[in-house]
């Protein structure tokens, strides 16, 4: 059955408070896998200024932060964020920001946004302000990274309704760099194009 409505900062923090790796990020060989696979559709390119939109315990953003000048990194859990913080404690260049609502935490420009495993729990009022957030801090030129696993889920979306919704929701002009259909996951690379001159 699937849910209407978003899940809430309060769903992420009891499932970290109960478990310190609920989906095993540090162990698991499918988030390996996807995680070189993540860093590979990056390639050489490296980004000034980059976002992760649900940073978790930050495992995926210990690998980001190589391929970038500057990492901010977002996490509605406190619990879950306190871990990331200390998994990236030596990496100055990276920065950690609670996130009270969906897009409180997304200030400034970024040149890569990483949406990894976040897009299909939100519901069609957070996926729309999500895209105008998008839209506001996604640097011309720069670069959208969405991985999202494709088995079922209780999710108020899935990843093809998450992902494909979120394209039509942005105003930003995208050039569609990459699509991979994996067995358990997909992988869309976008990159936003010169907004026209008024």
């Amino acid at each position: 059955m699937r849910r209407e409505r978003s899940l809430d900062p309060e769903h992420f923090e009891t499932m970290y408070r109960d478990h310190p790796d609920p989906w095993g990020f540090e162990s698991s060989a499918y988030e390996a896998d996807k995680y070189a696979d993540t860093l590979a559709a990056l390639g050489d390119e490296r980004a000034r200024a980059a976002l992760e939109v649900g940073c978790s315990i930050g495992v995926l953003t210990r690998k980001l932060a190589s391929h970038c000048d500057a990492l901010t990194a977002t996490e509605v859990s406190p619990t879950a964020l306190a871990q990331a913080r200390r998994r990236c404690a030596d990496l100055p260049h990276v920065t950690f920001r609670l996130a009270r609502t969906t897009t409180d935490a997304i200030e400034g420009a970024f040149d890569l946004i990483v949406l990894s495993e976040v897009v299909y729990y939100w519901d069609d009022v957070d996926l729309a302000a999500v895209a105008a957030a998008l839209d506001a801090h996604w640097a011309p030129g720069g670069r959208l990274l969405l991985v999202h696993w494709t088995g079922e889920t209780d999710y108020p979306k899935s990843a093809d309704e998450a992902v494909d919704g979120l394209a039509r929701l942005l105003r930003a002009p995208l050039i569609m760099e990459r699509q991979d259909r994996r067995p358990r996951y997909r992988l869309d690379l976008w990159r936003r194009g010169s907004d026209a001159n008024p």
